[in-house]
């Protein structure tokens, strides 16, 4: 009963996204859906269960490369035929254990993916990013907040074949003039 009201509510979220309107004119290209192509199956790929090796950095656009490693497993499962996926992952480092799920929703107007992450320890869900595929790779964009600053986050989806893929979130505090890769998933399919 709790994921149906939280699909419900995140879809109807979802369908009033848009591009934000201060990301630099070349990322507004990079989101914009190819109004010719119906990417309801571009997340198909990620159903199953992978094997996960995360680097996350320890200091978010510091330029400080210490980085935490976390191995683990990430299960994806479709909704809603498909226009929506629910992941749940749960990966350890010394020390630490840790859980999170992502919501990913298909709007069909736009022709677009939205993608919401929550942790277990938040507990609630988080701004999403919003994007297209192209040519095998999907870049989903956000803004958000760090160090008290305004940035940029980017989302990308690379490397995909049946058997593994690589998830990479960017961020930028100069309006997209360069990125810091804050956190990376490389991943390998178990089933």
């Amino acid at each position: 009963m709790k994921i149906s009201r939280l699909l419900t509510s995140c879809l109807l979220a979802a369908a009033t996204f848009s591009v934000p309107a201060a990301l630099p004119a070349w990322s507004q290209d990079a989101v914009s859906p190819d109004t010719g192509r119906d990417g309801r199956h571009d997340f198909d790929f990620h159903v199953g269960t992978w094997a996960t090796h995360i680097k996350r950095r320890v200091h978010q656009l510091s330029g400080s490369n210490e980085m935490v490693e976390l191995t683990g497993i990430v299960t994806v499962r479709k909704i809603w035929d498909g226009s929506a996926q629910l992941e749940e992952i749960a990966a350890d480092a010394p020390g630490t254990h840790f859980e999170g799920m992502t919501l990913f929703l298909y709007n069909p107007q736009s022709r677009q993916w939205s993608q919401a992450f929550a942790s277990k320890s938040g507990g609630t869900l988080g701004l999403a990013l919003v994007g297209s595929f192209k040519d095998g790779r999907g870049e989903l964009y956000s803004q958000d907040t760090a160090n008290g600053r305004a940035i940029l986050v980017r989302g990308t989806w690379s490397n995909i074949t049946a058997d593994g893929y690589r998830y990479e979130e960017a961020y930028s505090d100069d309006g997209g003039r360069t990125w810091e890769v804050e956190f990376s998933a490389n991943l390998t399919r178990k089933s």
